[in-house]
């Protein structure tokens, strides 16, 4: 699999992603949320796991591809309807993920490898889908918890944070005790672990 053949379908998630019409100040620019977003998974991932293989380097890229075209409001706002929303979503992104690839002109097992990724199938199980979740808990953690918190109470905070740390390997938890954190993230953390 050659560099050129990734950087193109980088390109064309980018692409898609740009279209995102909610925006993040990032540095004092406002960018399209989603294509931030997966910026920061590559980055993330390549820091993480270095060696990462060409499928799992594609399906952490599109991890919320065109995330905007499917919103939570379009289902009942309960913990049923977040469940529902959520299973929809990774078929979504992974129909999203395979039309690019499609496109591009990879065979039929590295696509049903990205979309079996992408779907978060045997979490636990595959260290590639383990290592999806490490990163996109990562990412959450290192440029979205700080944001998080100061809009949800202690006790949600808690429990998400001990939903996600489940989700993790025990690398995935290394990595997360090893970024950088207010006093208060920190302390919640702690309080999530104790």
């Amino acid at each position: 699999m050659d560099n050129l053949l990734l950087a193109k379908t980088f390109e064309a998630i980018d692409k898609a992603n740009s279209k995102d019409p909610n925006f993040e100040l990032v540095n004092g620019v406002q960018l399209p949320k989603e294509l931030i977003y997966g910026k920061r998974m590559t980055a993330i991932l390549d820091e993480f796991e270095p060696n990462a293989g060409v499928a799992l380097k594609i399906a952490a890229r599109a991890q919320h591809i065109c995330r905007w075209e499917s919103p939570r409001s379009d289902y009942e706002m309960n913990r049923k309807g977040y469940l529902l929303w959520r299973s929809e979503l990774k078929k979504f992104h992974a129909k999203k993920t395979s039309e690019i690839m499609i496109q591009l002109g990879y065979n039929e097992s590295i696509i049903e490898q990205v979309s079996f990724l992408l779907q978060k199938k045997q979490l636990k199980r595959n260290d590639e889908t383990q290592c999806l979740e490490d990163v996109v808990c990562l990412v959450f953690l290192q440029y979205y918890f700080e944001v998080f918190y100061q809009k949800h109470t202690d006790e949600k905070v808690i429990d998400i944070i001990q939903k996600t740390w489940k989700k993790m390997s025990v690398k995935g938890h290394k990595a997360a005790l090893g970024l950088n954190y207010s006093e208060k993230g920190l302390s919640l953390i702690q309080q999530a672990l104790s």
